[in-house]
């Protein structure tokens, strides 16, 4: 007799497939406003930065509260609280410019990769995570990416549209993972 040792939590999966669908339509309408507005930091620009972490803190809420019994539950917590400091590190780096800016989107984005990379580690059984992982491995090297290029004098922040629209992207690839596991496992 063989047994699977993969398990679908019923009540988180369909909870994290509707979650990664809205991050994505969120991150690609967030990516093309920034992308319109990051000539300059203007009041508009500088709502949609400490929106997007802010935005993330919600996210995983949503996120945390759907998978109370699992383990990623302290990591969540983290990850909210390192997004809610970046929300308040962007406003205060908005006022010192574009390079400062980089410097703590690359350190949110270097930290939340690490986050996201264990979270979705820890979620493997679930299925639909590998998207999550390669996000959180390439968020972690955007960060350092961001913080090099905040040396420059080049220094902007189209950049991070292009970060949101691949995190986008892995949500939405994970969002659908999720959806063929959930129809395959009614079959």
């Amino acid at each position: 007799m063989t047994t699977s040792t993969t398990q679908t939590p019923p009540a988180i999966s369909p909870v994290l497939r509707k979650l990664y669908f809205v991050r994505f339509g969120f991150a690609i309408v967030w990516a093309v406003l920034i992308a319109l507005t990051a000539s300059t930091l203007g009041p508009f620009s500088i709502a949609l930065l400490i929106l997007y972490p802010l935005f993330d803190v919600a996210a995983a809420v949503v996120d945390h509260r759907a998978s109370r019994a699992t383990r990623p539950g302290p990591l969540l917590l983290v990850n909210m609280a390192l997004s809610l400091l970046t929300a308040v590190a962007l406003g205060v780096a908005v006022t010192s410019g574009v390079p400062a800016v980089l410097v703590v989107w690359g350190v949110w984005a270097i930290t939340a990769g690490a986050v996201q990379l264990a979270v979705a580690i820890s979620r493997l059984r679930l299925g639909g995570q590998w998207p999550m992982i390669l996000s959180g491995g390439i968020s972690t090297l955007a960060g350092t990416g961001f913080i090099l290029m905040s040396d420059t004098s080049s220094a902007a922040l189209t950049g991070v549209a292009g970060y949101a629209t691949l995190g986008g992207v892995f949500f939405l690839l994970s969002a659908i993972r999720l959806q063929r596991l959930a129809k395959a496992g009614t079959r």
